[in-house]
């Protein structure tokens, strides 16, 4: 495999980049210093919101690129560089809906934070590991004073099973995505996480044959059409596995680092004049 042309690497994070414990090896950090000595950029592309990335990637979060909330938001160097919001009416249509639909839990997070109804022990769990700012307020559909840029059901009985064919049918007017085992996505038609990293690519003045993409689930495929060398964990979603180019190891055994220390040893950029 010809990693010569690579100069930018982007990682999904939960299943991907972190382990199952949701934490970045060492070894990780030790790599990225490599990889900004030669000259690569690396961005971590996820559903998290902007401030949870910026917590678990904390000891390098200046030098980082962050694409969040599935690609509604690009930030570098604590500038935003790409935003994509959804409009306020078609938010408070889901949300009337999932309401209807019953045993399921909102968030709706915007640019400042998140907001959510509920504090039940069984939600918070899943939920404070996945988000850092965050409101809890009456009733979602008073939130005025923000930009909103994801809507998220969590459902503790298995998304993909019992919420996807309920709200399948908004995929019409917006990207519906399951994200995990127990969430689904909304977002606008134009905010996924592969016109992201267009923009960052755009951005940088870098194409597909400069990139390489690692994710394990169904809004990590955009990130592949736009990359050269596409990589799905072995703990991936089937759908994922098949469209990736290559696989490798699980994020448990860390996977995305092996790789990259491939490509550390295998590219040798022209020393700067």
């Amino acid at each position: 495999m010809d990693f010569s042309k690579i100069k930018l690497i982007v990682s999904d994070m939960d299943g991907t980049l972190l382990n199952s414990d949701h934490e970045v090896s060492d070894e990780f950090f030790r790599i990225f210093e490599k990889l900004k000595q030669k000259g690569i950029l690396f961005a971590v592309a996820s559903g998290r919101q902007y401030y949870s990335l910026m917590e678990r990637m904390k000891p390098i979060r200046d030098e980082l690129t962050f694409i969040a909330e599935n690609g509604a938001i690009v930030m570098e160097k604590g500038e935003q560089v790409f935003i994509q919001p959804m409009e306020k009416d078609i938010v408070h249509r889901v949300i009337k809906e999932v309401r209807e639909i019953g045993g399921k839990y909102l968030v709706l997070c915007g640019r400042k934070q998140a907001y959510i109804e509920n504090r039940d022990p069984e939600f918070m769990k899943p939920f404070l590991e996945h988000y850092e700012k965050y409101k809890v307020v009456d009733d979602l559909l008073e939130v005025e004073d923000d930009v909103f840029l994801k809507l998220t059901i969590c459902d503790l009985s298995g998304a993909e099973e019992n919420s996807l064919p309920r709200v399948q049918h908004f995929a019409k007017e917006l990207q519906v995505k399951l994200s995990g085992e127990i969430w689904i996505d909304f977002n606008d038609k134009k905010a996924h996480k592969g016109n992201a990293l267009k923009a960052l690519q755009d951005l940088h003045g870098l194409a597909k044959e400069n990139t390489m993409a690692f994710g394990d689930y169904l809004n990590d495929m955009e990130l592949f059409e736009h990359a050269e060398i596409s990589f799905a964990v072995e703990n991936a979603h089937k759908d994922v596995k098949e469209m990736a180019k290559y696989r490798t190891s699980s994020n448990n055994n860390r996977g995305v680092e092996s790789i990259l220390a491939d490509l550390i040893e295998q590219v040798s950029l022209t020393p700067e004049k």
